[in-house]
């Protein structure tokens, strides 16, 4: 079957760190070929992770050796399987976060490992919206917090792609859910995706608001998005034993150590790539559970062809007010 795989396909390449616009698409791209213990994936929708914006610019810990094709988050159908894979093969629906050629692409290839079957509940765009959202909200929420039901989680930043993932999440392990957002719409989105309660974010005082629906017993956790911004005053929202899970930030923040001490709180930094094939494994059987009960259902935001992938680079970063998961359409 491989025989009938393109040899050149069409994928964004970025040959210079720099601007959304060193995101180039090119037509002539080799087309990967999957090699022992890898599954060549026909793409059919790939995820826009704010991550890739940082690794564009240059400004991430990891820089990729250039030229390369961005993206991670892809879903499709497994177009040939290489030797000695054994639990997928041609013609299965697929989604992965962890393609080892890029994603902005018509093909890519992944680890089979690292390959997880897609539900036939969920279209492609949700599928490309599954990778890197669930598992870092699995990993900040169950692994790094060990959030138990009954507690109180505030979702920093409910609208975007990871929020939405730990809304739904959260819903299905039992905690009591807050989710912030800063505009109407993406209040409304928390509210349907399993926040009890959402707060608005730019209004003046949405803290305190939120400290009188705990009736200030405080946040069991809280999974931060913008730490830069939010930092202190989640400090001050936490419960006693209180847990902050670093997701995202843009920059730095001035905290007051004594703020920790008043709660014996923790701040818990979340990096997935840290995590182990064991823990994947493991959020993947749950996040399956959850398609096939249907409380995992992703909101796909905007939706671009991949000649806009620089158009997408610019909106995750310049557009607040996120809804959804940004995702590129090949």
């Amino acid at each position: 079957r491989r025989s009938c795989t393109p040899t050149l396909m069409t994928a964004v390449r970025v040959s210079e760190f720099g601007a959304p616009s060193v995101l180039r698409l090119c037509s002539d791209v080799a087309a990967p070929q999957p090699g022992h213990r890898q599954v060549l994936i026909r793409v059919h929708a790939c995820g826009v992770n704010p991550v890739e914006t940082y690794i564009r610019a240059g400004t991430y810990a990891r820089k990729p050796p250039l030229p390369y094709t961005p993206g991670t988050d892809v879903a499709g159908v497994v177009e040939s399987v290489g030797e000695g894979v054994t639990a997928l093969k041609a013609g299965d629906r697929v989604f992965t976060m962890a393609t080892e050629t890029g994603g902005y692409a018509e093909f890519t290839v992944a680890a089979d490992q690292c390959v997880h079957k897609l539900h036939d509940a969920l279209t492609f765009p949700q599928g490309a919206a599954v990778g890197i959202p669930y598992f870092t909200a699995y990993r900040a929420l169950v692994h790094k917090a060990h959030a138990k039901a009954g507690e109180t989680v505030l979702i920093h930043g409910a609208s975007g792609g990871v929020g939405v993932a730990a809304c739904q999440l959260s819903r299905a392990l039992g905690l009591k859910v807050f989710g912030t957002a800063g505009t109407p719409e993406g209040l409304k989105l928390a509210l349907s995706n399993g926040a009890h309660l959402a707060f608005n974010h730019s209004e003046e005082g949405y803290t305190g608001k939120i400290m009188e629906a705990t009736e200030d017993r405080g946040i069991d956790v809280i999974v931060e998005m913008l730490s830069n911004v939010n930092l202190s005053k989640d400090l001050q929202m936490l419960a006693m034993g209180g847990r902050v899970t670093i997701v995202g930030s843009r920059g730095s923040v001035e905290i007051n150590p004594r703020d920790t001490m008043a709660k014996e709180s923790s701040i818990i930094g979340v990096v997935l790539s840290f995590a182990t094939l064991e823990d994947n494994k493991e959020c993947a059987a749950l996040l399956y559970a959850g398609m096939e009960a249907g409380w995992l259902r992703p909101v796909v935001g905007s939706q671009y062809p991949l000649a806009e992938a620089a158009q997408a680079h610019h909106d995750i970063i310049e557009c607040p007010g996120a809804a959804g998961k940004k995702v590129l359409i090949i």
